[in-house]
């Protein structure tokens, strides 16, 4: 049964194959629309371009880059809080355990 399988499977990929290469013969225009590139990169200055030639679309980044960096010192305050609540539970658990020692 998997032998009869191995061979349909076989079978029906070089029928794909060839109706592929039989369209790219015939149809060289679809077969260039219908096949996969890599979609085109733009210039790593071109946002910075925009940014300095579009007055609006600056504002719209500055604005962004704004909130973004609030966030970000947003969450470093809350992990420092953190930590700090941290140490002083650490503290007072190694207190704790240094006046067991001494009784």
């Amino acid at each position: 049964m998997s032998s009869a399988f191995t061979r349909l499977r076989v079978r029906l990929t070089l029928a794909l194959g060839a109706a592929e290469i039989r369209l790219r013969l015939r149809l060289p225009r679809l077969m260039y629309t219908l096949t996969r590139r890599p979609t085109e990169r733009e210039s790593p200055y071109a946002e910075l371009v925009r940014i300095e030639a579009d007055p609006a679309y600056r504002a719209l980044f500055f604005a962004g880059l704004d909130a973004a960096l609030e966030d970000r010192l947003a969450t470093r305050t809350a992990v420092v809080a953190e930590i700090e609540a941290a140490t002083e539970q650490l503290r007072d658990l190694v207190q704790r355990s240094d006046h067991g020692r001494a009784a």
